[in-house]
């Protein structure tokens, strides 16, 4: 069994367990007095919000939960805890608490939300990307196949001891696709001029270079599997499965990029773990059904891309993070923008997409396609980091999703898709990484988006500072 097996296997326990979290809670951690641990942090105790655990346990109404040295210590109903006598207590009554959310689709580095380039792709960009998630919820995103190796490494490893301000977490993958392939045109000729992604034209090319980034640690791996209407050379299907089985023997996951339903029909056959973009303007049939319940596989939707709301109409949300001016920059762009429909009526193309998308996702949902967030910020004007994620949970909804369920899919099972085990739910043991709202998006999805604070390993989010220096008119939109 390859390690996507286990972790979906995983996920499926944790879920039927998840209802006796908050008994164990209370029982293990809850019911004694902490005696406070000489060079421990000072506790601090949030009660009072409606408490969404980010799994299928039950909401709470009116919740509490103590937090030492950035780790949720105790959970459960209000009044269950007791805290230690020295504990800081924050009241949130009327409010609500989710889990931060993890990301599994951007491409980190490259933009400067007007232009796209090479030039861009410096640690401090990859920084104020990760601190624009983690203004907007997000605990940890993943920069998938068009991030170099090196400089990516180096960061995470610089970020774990310390060296950067509070940001989301930042994880990545490399990606496989053949000469002259892979991203599209707005990354290609940036990440070619910085060689990031592994060009292979044979099997056993393809068996070297996943062998390359298991000896590195990494643990999953982007292919494209995509001619982009005729206009780029794709992956041959002997190289397809090269890719995946030697990813599997290296431990590791394959997400797939692909669109045309002939293609993620082979990817599935393949054994390919992640399934990258929705069928393009195609019916789904019974035979790619059938694959996708056999398989189960991960769905990153990335449904939200090219989205015009926030560029068509006014929205503070989305404008909060930006100066004024690249704003304006963004707005002016959009009808030079492919893949951005424009502001006025739908062309009949992106009238036929959404009509074809409102029938193929609920199938998907149906056949067992396990949804998890990506957004593929990082490419299109408009649909920026951290906004874009929020903007993802209501395309969702609208297609049929609860809003617990859209949660779920944001959360807890992002989290397990990409081995985050201190992530994604509240509960005990897990970093206490969370947002705190004004009203409770079990009601309406968009009420993720009315954020009162966030919180990454306990320590809380300077959004007015980030805000400050976000919208900050400078010479560069950077």
């Amino acid at each position: 069994m390859h390690h996507g097996a286990v972790v979906r296997r995983s996920e499926g326990r944790l879920r039927g367990a998840a209802r006796a979290v908050v008994v164990v809670a209370v029982v293990a951690l809850g019911a004694a007095v902490f005696a406070q641990p000489r060079g421990e942090a000072p506790a601090v105790l949030f009660e009072g919000a409606r408490l969404i655990f980010g799994d299928a346990t039950p909401s709470i109404d009116a919740g509490a939960f103590l937090v030492q040295n950035g780790q949720i210590r105790a959970v459960g109903a209000r009044g269950a805890i007791t805290a230690p006598p020295a504990a800081r207590r924050v009241d949130l009554s009327g409010k609500t608490v989710m889990p931060a959310m993890v990301n599994v689709h951007v491409h980190i580095g490259y933009e400067a939300y007007t232009t796209w380039g090479a030039p861009h792709h410096t640690p401090d960009n990859v920084l104020d990307h990760l601190q624009r998630e983690a203004f907007y919820g997000v605990a940890a995103t993943t920069s998938v196949g068009s991030s170099p190796t090196g400089q990516m490494l180096e960061f995470q490893r610089d970020q774990r001891a310390g060296k950067y301000a509070l940001a989301a977490r930042l994880l990545f993958m490399p990606g496989i696709a053949p000469p002259n392939g892979g991203p599209d045109h707005i990354l290609r000729e940036a990440t070619n001029e910085l060689h990031v992604v592994n060009e292979v034209t044979t099997a056993a090319e393809a068996r070297t270079a996943v062998r390359r980034m298991a000896t590195q640690g990494i643990g999953h791996v982007k292919m494209w599997v995509d001619d982009r209407n005729g206009t780029y050379p794709k992956l041959a299907p002997e190289t397809v499965r090269a890719i995946v089985s030697e990813a599997h023997a290296q431990k590791m996951l394959v997400h797939a990029h692909a669109i045309q339903l002939a293609d993620q029909k082979a990817v599935l056959r393949a054994g390919a773990d992640v399934l990258v973009h929705m069928v393009q303007r195609q019916p789904l049939d019974d035979e790619f059904l059938a694959l996708v319940t056999k398989a189960r596989p991960y769905w990153a939707t990335v449904i939200g891309l090219g989205d015009p709301t926030a560029l068509c109409t006014p929205d503070p949300f989305f404008e909060q993070a930006m100066p004024a001016s690249v704003t304006a920059r963004i707005r002016a762009t959009i009808e030079r923008q492919p893949l951005v429909p424009s502001c006025g009526p739908l062309p009949a193309t992106a009238v036929e997409r959404e009509r074809q998308m409102a029938i193929n996702f609920p199938k998907m949902l149906l056949a067992g396609a396990q949804v998890v967030l990506a957004t593929d910020t990082g490419i299109h004007p408009g649909h920026t980091f951290g906004s874009g994620e929020h903007v993802e949970l209501a395309r969702w909804v609208q297609l049929g999703m609860t809003p617990a369920e859209a949660i779920v899919a944001a959360t807890s099972r992002p989290a397990a898709l990409m081995g985050l085990t201190d992530l994604g739910t509240l509960a005990v043991g897990k970093r206490a990484s969370f947002v705190v709202l004004e009203a409770n998006p079990l009601d309406d999805i968009k009420n993720t988006r009315r954020i009162a604070d966030v919180y990454l390993d306990g320590v809380r989010v300077d959004r007015a500072a980030l805000q400050a220096r976000f919208t900050r008119e400078q010479r560069d939109p950077r």
